[in-house]
C-alpha cells in the first residue's frame, strides 16, 4: 500500500483546511487509516483514526471538536478536516494505514504498517 498525503499549506489562524490521503496498491488490505502530526521540536502524536470499511472514527482528546476524519471508500481516499486552525496546529501531518491482519485502529504508531510522506501545515497567527 502506498499513501500520498496532500492539502497542507500556509493558512491564517481561524481558517479551515482539509487534508487528503490517497491510498494505492493493495488497498483491500487496509483496516484503518490514521492521522498523526509532528510539530517543530516535538514528537509525532496521534490525531485521529477511522476504520476503512466501517467508517468508525477515533480521536485524541485534543482533537475532538475541531477535527473531522472521514474517508471515501470508493476513491481510496481519507480526509482530515481541521477547523478554526490555531498556531499550535502547525505541524507536518502524516497519514498511515494499518493492515487487516492487525484488525486495529489505535493511537499507537507501531500498529500502522504504511505511511505517507507527510504534508506541512503552517498556521500564521
Amino acid at each position: 500500500v502506498q499513501l500520498q498525503a496532500s492539502g497542507g499549506g500556509l493558512v491564517m489562524a481561524g481558517d479551515s483546511l482539509r487534508l487528503s490521503c490517497v491510498a494505492s496498491g493493495r488497498t483491500f488490505s487496509i483496516y484503518a487509516m490514521g492521522w498523526f502530526r509532528q510539530a517543530p521540536g516535538k514528537e509525532r502524536e496521534f490525531v485521529a483514526a477511522i476504520t476503512w470499511s466501517g467508517g468508525r472514527s477515533y480521536f485524541d482528546e485534543s482533537a475532538k471538536g475541531r477535527f473531522t476524519i472521514s474517508r471515501e471508500y470508493a476513491k481510496n481516499t481519507g480526509y482530515l478536516q481541521i477547523d478554526a486552525l490555531k498556531y499550535e496546529d502547525t505541524a507536518i501531518y502524516y497519514c498511515a494505514a494499518s493492515d487487516k491482519s492487525r484488525g486495529r485502529a489505535t493511537r499507537d504508531e507501531a500498529d500502522y504498517d504504511y505511511w505517507g510522506q507527510g504534508t506541512l501545515v503552517t498556521v500564521s497567527s
